[in-house]
């Protein structure tokens, strides 16, 4: 009797959970040889971090409560160090100036260096229900890593903006042992 207790309530539980897993697709992943995740670390952990958001994925609502809303889905999705989100830009520019920038329904031909060196993005048309985003990491007017996602989502909310922005934050941000710049100092 006691097994049959044990199936039916782990049943009833595996009833309980989602049937549809959420996934991001992701494409164009790209890094500068001066990226380093180590560097990135630093600068971000126990501070804020800025995201620039350019476009706007569901035309349907205001800009900025679109914005409003995709805070939180970042926070909750952020890359490994305890750095906040803002998009506060600080009263003098800092040196190095480190920042996010977001481009939502980006045109097919821009590219993250003007991005970084200009601020200037372009856009194409959106398509209802999904989510196309321009990642690019930034140091200065260099990009330092980029990549193209994008997901079927109703709104700011939707889970799946969130696991666009896990996936998406882990690789931009990745930590990964061969992005690290190389010394060319060999110990054997």
């Amino acid at each position: 009797m006691r097994l049959r207790a044990k199936i039916a309530t782990f049943l009833l539980g595996a009833a309980a959970l989602p049937t549809a897993a959420y996934a991001a697709t992701l494409g164009g992943v790209d890094y500068a040889t001066q990226y380093d995740f180590r560097e990135f670390f630093a600068a971000t952990d126990g501070k804020t971090f800025r995201v620039v958001l350019a476009g706007n994925p569901f035309p349907g609502l205001a800009e900025d409560d679109v914005a409003r809303r995709l805070l939180p889905q970042m926070q909750a999705n952020k890359p490994r160090p305890r750095l906040t989100f803002t998009y506060d830009a600080p009263a003098e520019q800092p040196r190095p100036n480190y920042r996010l920038v977001l481009v939502f329904d980006p045109a097919n031909d821009l590219g993250a260096g003007s991005v970084c060196a200009t601020g200037k993005t372009r856009f194409r048309p959106g398509v209802p229900g999904r989510v196309r985003v321009f990642a690019i990491y930034c140091r200065n007017d260099q990009a330092l890593s980029q990549l193209t996602g994008w997901t079927d989502a109703n709104g700011p909310d939707d889970p799946r903006v969130g696991v666009l922005f896990k996936q998406a934050f882990a690789e931009v941000f990745s930590d990964a042992l061969g992005l690290r710049p190389q010394s060319g100092i060999s110990i054997r």
